[in-house]
């Protein structure tokens, strides 16, 4: 009687992760989709996905994009997404606060000169004053951006990069690398910051300045 129940229960067990893979899965692939159909829109008819692969259980969706646009050339698209397919896997990604990501490499018409990292961080902070029974009147100001540089004497070529950057600074990038050597343009934004089509189109708008700063004494 027992050996039949434990049959049952992993029978049972089995059927409900096979479930959980195909149902998330798909919820996966359709997520990596709609991605690749806004970007697609976002370069208003002067690009297209010509070829996309998932790897990774349904978790990276890799693809190339043809652009008719003199910036860029050679494109190549990675999304990575949570590990949803995969309970462990799943919730040890959470436990880590990892982030879907959307990677975007290219190579340039117009290389750049200089190599140059950009990785943004935002800090926030709570005080741990007890709650008085006062109401305080509160100045709140909205800083200006912050840069911290490894180099005290970059050169002049950069500051129109750095420039672009901090004026689009409610775009969250998580980083950008320029580079004399292929890819020569590299950029890594959480998902999170991609609900719409229309956020895709003011992020490859950042993408085409970045692109034009960088090479601005080229051309």
């Amino acid at each position: 009687m027992g050996r039949w129940i434990l049959i049952d229960v992993v029978g049972t067990a089995a059927v409900l992760l096979l479930s959980w893979y195909l149902w998330f899965s798909r919820s996966n692939r359709r997520r990596g989709a709609a991605v690749l159909e806004w970007v697609e829109a976002a370069c208003q008819g002067r690009g297209r996905i010509v070829q996309a692969r998932w790897q990774a259980s349904s978790s990276v969706l890799q693809a190339t994009l043809r652009l008719s646009w003199r910036w860029f050339e050679d494109a190549r698209l990675t999304i990575c997404l949570l590990p949803r397919p995969l309970p462990l896997r799943w919730l040890l990604s959470r436990w880590r606060k990892q982030e879907e990501t959307l990677t975007f490499e290219a190579n340039m018409g117009f290389p750049p000169g200089f190599h140059m990292d950009v990785v943004r961080y935002r800090w926030a902070g709570q005080t741990t004053a007890k709650k008085s029974g006062r109401t305080r009147s509160w100045a709140i100001a909205r800083p200006s951006p912050v840069v911290l540089t490894t180099t005290g004497d970059w050169p002049v070529e950069v500051t129109p990069v750095v420039s672009a950057l901090t004026s689009w600074r409610d775009k969250d990038f998580l980083s950008v690398r320029f580079d004399p050597f292929s890819p020569h343009f590299t950029a890594t934004v959480g998902l999170a910051s991609l609900p719409d089509e229309n956020a895709a189109v003011a992020l490859f708008g950042l993408f085409r300045e970045l692109a034009a700063s960088s090479s601005a004494k080229q051309h």
